[in-house]
């Protein structure tokens, strides 16, 4: 199999994966055919994924004259119209927006929405693989499978938001957070209703505690992978970005698939069935035993874990097996993203502010002027 018919089997794998690609064919529709009409791929988009949406008529609503029908379109449909939409042509800008969208829109902790829905259905897995062929064949795609970039490694620090330091005993808070997580399960198996449909919610994020330092590297204009891929954004407009100086011979895992996540958390294993079941089976429709990774063992054989882009859109939000008894999701954790264990890395360089900007009808993140 080459790298191009890989990468699309990747995306058609995933839900981030698929809404990456039916971003793209909206984000196509649009530049070819700015005008909405009713019978545009666009539109079509628009009226069945609200139909399809499992908020319709609650936490989704159209907003229109009350009482008035709103026409149905099916996934067929819509399938037909993405078979006519001209693919725009593969530019970094236009993959970094769809991937953002992609990013922006995960839940964990509740049922996907319309456009997840849609993008999963039969009918439109053979139009979407169209997209997918297309995106993978592009040079810009290329990075998304690569290793972490240990030249170009940043740091984001939002306005407001508590700062991120380098720790000189990062495994004592390690250890700190999985006594919690082994507390807070053995409190949910006392307190939780064991029924996965009950209405009760939790911390249902798997990656590493958000208090390490954490990087993603500098896309094509130099801005951070980390401030355009936020998942469950807090809708922040600054922020200061910090360079991270990595020396040689770090041991750092890779997750480039979602069997390379099922091995680490198959070799580093920690229980989190009854604090997690509710909110991953609404996000991924299993009932059963669920482990995320014992990040204070991790730690003790890696000095840094790098979630990959490709295994992000492929994986992120799925069910991954680890053995014949439980699953694992990688969830809360941005495509790109590297956790640092070690507190052999330095910040250097100052920091640069980076402001988020109208861009006629978009917003882009941009660099202050007055930063050297």
């Amino acid at each position: 199999m080459n790298n191009t018919t890989s990468l699309a089997d990747l995306l058609m794998r995933g839900p981030r994966g698929r809404r990456l690609l039916l971003e793209y064919a909206i984000a196509s529709d649009r530049l070819h055919d700015p005008e909405y009409r009713e019978d545009s791929f666009n539109a079509g988009v628009f009226l069945a994924s609200y139909h399809l949406d499992p908020g319709k008529g609650t936490s989704v609503q159209l907003i229109g004259d009350v009482g008035a029908e709103i026409q149905e379109v099916t996934p067929a449909e819509v399938a037909a119209r993405l078979e006519t939409v001209a693919l725009a042509e593969v530019t970094p800008e236009l993959l970094r927006d769809c991937v953002a969208e992609s990013v922006g829109s995960a839940r964990y902790w509740q049922e996907a929405d319309g456009n997840d829905v849609l993008a999963a259905t039969v009918e439109m897995q053979a139009p979407l693989r169209r997209v997918a062929e297309h995106v993978a064949a592009s040079v810009h795609a290329e990075w998304w499978g690569e290793p972490v970039a240990e030249c170009s490694q940043w740091q984001v620090e939002w306005d407001d938001a508590p700062p991120h330091e380098i720790m000189t005993d990062p495994m004592a808070l390690l250890r700190k957070v999985r006594d919690q997580i082994i507390e807070e399960e053995l409190a949910a198996k006392r307190e939780r209703p064991s029924d996965v449909t009950a209405n009760w919610s939790g911390m249902w994020w798997s990656r590493p505690p958000w208090e390490l330092p954490s990087t993603t590297r500098a896309l094509f204009d130099g801005s951070p992978a980390g401030l355009w891929f936020v998942e469950d954004s807090l809708g922040y407009e600054q922020a200061d970005t910090r360079r991270l100086g990595i020396p040689a011979g770090l041991r750092i895992f890779e997750i480039d698939t979602a069997q390379a996540w099922a091995e680490l958390c198959a070799r580093f294993p920690i229980e989190v069935t009854a604090q997690k079941r509710h909110d991953w089976y609404r996000t991924t429709g299993r009932d059963g035993a669920w482990v995320s990774p014992d990040w204070a063992k991790v730690a003790e054989h890696y000095d840094a874990v790098h979630l990959q882009v490709q295994a992000y859109l492929s994986a992120a939000g799925t069910a991954i097996p680890v053995d014949e008894q439980a699953a694992t999701v990688i969830a809360g954790w941005d495509p790109d993203q590297t956790f640092w264990f070690t507190p052999n890395v330095r910040y250097i360089d100052d920091p640069l502010r980076w402001v988020l900007e109208e861009n006629g009808e978009r917003t882009d993140w941009v660099r202050q002027e007055n930063q050297p």
